[in-house]
C-alpha cells in the first residue's frame, strides 16, 4: 500500500494484524517454526526492509539513527513530542517468531489504528504524536553487549563505541549496517519523546500457568553477566600428565559447575535465582589437544538485590579457587549488569486500570529477562505489558503464543497508546503517565 493511499480503521483488523505477524515471520524462517534472525544479518536486513515498508504504507515516517534504530513516525500534532512504542526484530539463533518481533508489529499497528481513528474523526486530536521503534540488536547474540540500540539512544553507551563492536568473524556493527542499504542515519533526539511502552512475551509460564491474559510490569529482576577468558597452556592430552596440565577447558567447565552449584545453593521457592552459562569456545578445540584457552559467558539473575550480591561474591571468590585448581588464569573481559529497579508507578496503574475496563485478566509481575525498556524506563516514563508465553518456553523454535493472547495483547496497546497520547472522546481527560 503506498503512503498516499493509508489504511482505515475499518481496514486495521486484527485478521489483518495476524497476517502481517505471519508474513514478517518468513524473514529468516526456520523449519521448526521459528525464526533465525540475528542482527545485521541478511534475514534481519531483509524484515528491516519489510517492516520500512509496511511502516510507510502504514502512513509512518521512516528514519533510522546512528546505530540502526529504525523508527516508524507518525505526526499528528507539529511540533509536540512523540509516545514511542517497540521492541526489537532480532532474534536469537534459531530463536522464536515471537520474541521482541511480536511487540513491534503491535506498535505499528497500535500507532496506525491511532493515526487512522484521528483522521476519520473517531478520536479527537492528540496531545502527542506516535512513533514505533525496532531496537539495534537487543539480543547480543552476534554482537556483544545486548540492548545496544537502546542503550546508544538513552546515552548509557556510545554510538562509536558500538559501531566499532565486532562479530566473531571480525565484522564490525558499522560494517554490518553499511551493508543494510538502509537510508542514511538520521538524529533522533531522546528529547523528541514524551513516553514509552513496551509489550512483550512473558517468557515464564506463571501467566500461561495461572491463566492470566496481561501482564503488568512493576519491576525487572537484577543480573550480573560476565564474559570471561580461561587461559591455560597448549600441550598432548596422552602425554601430558594432570599434574602438569593448565587445562583451559578444565577451568571453564569448573566455573560452570561453580556457577550452577551458587544458583541451588541461594534459590528459594520465594526467591529464585537462576545462573547460566550461555556460550562456550574452545581453543584450538581439537580431540587430542589439551586447550589453551576457553571463553565463555555466565549470568546470575534475581528478583532480590541481596540475594543477587551474595551469590555475586560467592562467584567472584570462587574463581580464585578454580584458578588455583586448574592451574589457569583467569580474565574478567567484561561485564553487564543491572539492579533491581521499578517501573514508573504511574504507568503500572494506568495499565491495570486499561485491562480491567477492556476486561482482560491482568497481573501485576516482574521480568526476569532484560528488555530495551529496562534502558529506556531510567531516561522516559515507561509503561511495560507482558501476554502470555505457552509453557514459558522462548529462544527457542518452539517458542509459542496463541492468536486470542496476541490480539488482546495488541488491544491493550493500542489503549495504552491512546491513554498516553490522547483525549479519547465521551471519557475523562486522561494525560496518561506522569514523570
Amino acid at each position: 500500500m503506498s503512503p498516499s493511499r493509508r489504511p482505515t480503521t475499518f481496514e486495521l483488523t486484527d485478521d489483518r494484524f495476524l497476517a502481517d505477524f505471519r508474513s514478517m515471520s518468513a524473514h529468516g524462517a526456520t523449519a521448526a517454526g521459528g525464526v533465525h534472525r540475528e542482527a545485521g544479518t541478511p534475514a534481519d536486513t531483509a524484515n528491516r526492509h519489510w517492516f520500512h515498508g509496511l511502516l510507510e504504507g502504514y502512513g509512518a515516517t521512516v528514519v533510522y539513527d546512528d546505530i540502526g534504530n529504525q523508527f516508524g513516525l507518525w505526526e499528528l500534532v507539529p511540533g509536540q513530542p512523540y509516545v514511542l512504542l517497540g521492541s526489537h526484530l532480532d532474534s536469537q539463533p534459531y530463536g522464536g517468531r515471537f520474541d521482541g518481533a511480536y511487540g513491534v508489529l503491535c506498535g505499528a499497528h497500535a500507532c496506525a489504528r491511532l493515526a487512522a481513528g484521528v483522521r476519520s474523526g473517531e478520536l479527537n486530536a492528540p496531545r502527542h504524536n506516535v512513533a514505533v521503534v525496532n531496537w539495534f540488536n537487543e539480543e547480543g547474540s552476534r554482537f556483544k553487549p545486548s540492548m545496544m540500540g537502546s542503550s546508544v539512544f538513552t546515552g548509557k553507551s556510545t554510538a562509536a563505541d558500538m559501531l566499532a563492536v565486532t562479530d566473531a568473524d571480525g565484522v564490525t556493527v558499522r560494517e554490518a549496517l553499511d551493508g543494510a542499504e538502509l537510508p542514511g542515519p538520521t538524529d533522533v533526539p531522546l528529547s523528541q519523546f514524551s513516553s514509552y511502552a513496551e509489550i512483550h512475551i512473558e517468557q515464564g509460564k506463571d501467566m500461561d500457568e495461572k491463566g492470566y491474559t496481561i501482564g503488568v510490569v512493576e519491576k525487572t529482576w537484577g543480573a550480573r553477566k560476565y564474559q570471561l577468558t580461561v587461559h591455560g597452556f597448549q600441550s598432548h592430552t596422552g602425554s601430558t600428565l594432570l599434574e602438569d596440565r593448565q587445562d583451559a577447558l578444565y577451568g571453564a567447565a569448573s566455573i560452570i559447575t561453580s556457577i550452577r552449584e551458587i544458583g541451588d545453593k541461594y534459590t528459594t521457592p520465594e526467591n529464585p535465582l537462576v545462573t547460566s552459562c550461555g556460550q562456550l569456545t574452545v581453543v584450538p578445540n581439537s580431540p587430542v589437544v589439551v586447550a589453551r584457552g576457553a571463553e565463555l559467558l555466565v549470568d546470575l539473575r534475581c528478583g532480590q538485590e541481596s540475594t543477587l550480591q551474595a551469590a555475586d561474591d560467592e562467584f567472584r571468590a570462587a574463581l580464585h579457587d578454580i584458578e588455583d585448581r586448574a592451574n589457569v588464569r583467569i580474565e574478567l573481559r567484561g561485564s553487564h549488569a543491572w539492579e533491581e529497579q521499578s517501573y514508573t508507578p504511574e504507568g503500572v496503574t494506568l495499565a491495570e486500570s486499561i485491562a480491567e475496563h477492556l476486561g482482560l485478566p491482568a497481573v501485576r509481575t516482574r521480568t526476569r529477562a532484560g528488555h530495551d525498556s529496562t534502558n529506556v524506563k531510567d531516561v522516559l516514563p515507561t509503561v511495560m505489558l507482558f501476554v502470555p508465553s505457552y509453557q514459558g518456553i522462548s529462544h527457542n523454535e518452539l517458542e509459542f503464543t496463541e492468536d486470542s493472547d496476541m490480539v488482546a495483547g495488541l488491544s491493550m496497546f493500542t489503549e495504552t497508546l491512546k491513554a498516553l497520547a490522547t483525549t479519547r472522546p465521551g471519557t475523562d481527560d486522561v494525560e496518561g503517565v506522569s514523570a
